[in-house]
């Protein structure tokens, strides 16, 4: 029953994916903070013993579902009622229940930014493999670029199974056909990784690092090879005008680092949703 209802109403299905994209949305939050916090412990246990030293003693186990949250400064465990995505916030006035401490706006803004592009999927693909997997990617690349923003890390457990996942849907044609997604694959990290040896060569400085290489690779793997230039005009010029803004308006100076990876992963998203109505756009304008 209610299969046949979101394949007869669209606006029932958009409904219910954004009250999906809300839950997931509260999820990433919690991948974006734990994700890069738990890559480091393991980066350390490994050094550790790599040296031959003694390995640290963990208190409490920590992954993306333990422990439960809480508040960072009085350590009260945030109740299921307290945790609803968006309204508890509202509810709450953005402080701790127990403490009054200030809850940063981050969380529920990636909440709702989540619900709004699960939403746009929905819209686009209606009911359908599409939509799944087009959720699934829309998902992972918001984590990632919050990642990337944060920690400029773009994480292997993440980009890898979408790299393979891409190239497995690829059999089936729901976005490319193999031959477009392996191609794709291929040539977008060895773009990236032939820009990237260039300006090393040329300023003996790196420009990027080697998880944009393998978000392209990704991307290409989804969408194919005819996707990447679009993709990488998209991410460089909207990479430009926001670098370029933030020197002017001093938040940060010429020679900080900028991370490159929410600039593909938006223009991915983009190309995804509004790929070729951008591609015709262009061929149109040039009279192609």
């Amino acid at each position: 029953m209610l299969l046949t209802i979101l394949q007869q109403s669209p606006a029932f299905l958009i409904g219910l994916i954004f009250v999906l994209g809300l839950l997931v949305g509260s999820f990433l939050n919690v991948v974006i903070y734990r994700l890069p916090v738990m890559m480091q412990r393991g980066w350390r246990r490994d050094c550790l013993e790599y040296l031959e030293l003694p390995a640290e003693e963990q208190t409490e186990a920590f992954n993306l579902l333990w422990p439960g949250s809480r508040c960072p400064v009085c350590k009260t465990e945030i109740k299921p009622y307290q945790n609803i995505p968006v309204f508890s916030y509202l509810w709450l006035r953005g402080k701790c229940a127990q403490c009054a401490t200030p809850i940063s706006p981050r969380y529920p803004l990636i909440e709702a930014f989540t619900a709004i592009c699960s939403a746009l999927v929905a819209w686009h693909f209606g009911y359908g493999l599409a939509l799944l997997f087009g959720l699934v990617l829309t998902w992972s690349l918001i984590a990632l670029s919050f990642i990337d923003i944060d920690h400029q890390l773009l994480p292997d457990s993440i980009t890898l199974p979408m790299l393979w996942l891409g190239l497995f849907l690829s059999l089936f044609s729901i976005y490319t056909d193999s031959h477009a997604s392996i191609v794709g694959a291929v040539a977008g990290y060895l773009s990236l990784w032939s820009v990237y040896h260039l300006f090393k060569l040329l300023t003996g400085k790196e420009g990027m690092g080697y998880g944009d290489f393998k978000l392209l690779a990704m991307l290409g793997a989804w969408m194919g090879w005819h996707y990447l230039p679009l993709i990488i005009i998209l991410s460089s010029l909207v990479g430009a005008v926001i670098g370029i803004a933030m020197i002017v308006f001093r938040r940060c100076d010429a020679g900080q680092p900028i991370p490159f990876g929410p600039y593909l992963a938006t223009a991915g998203w983009l190309a995804l949703i509004w790929g070729d109505a951008i591609n015709r756009l262009y061929l149109d304008s040039v009279g192609l």
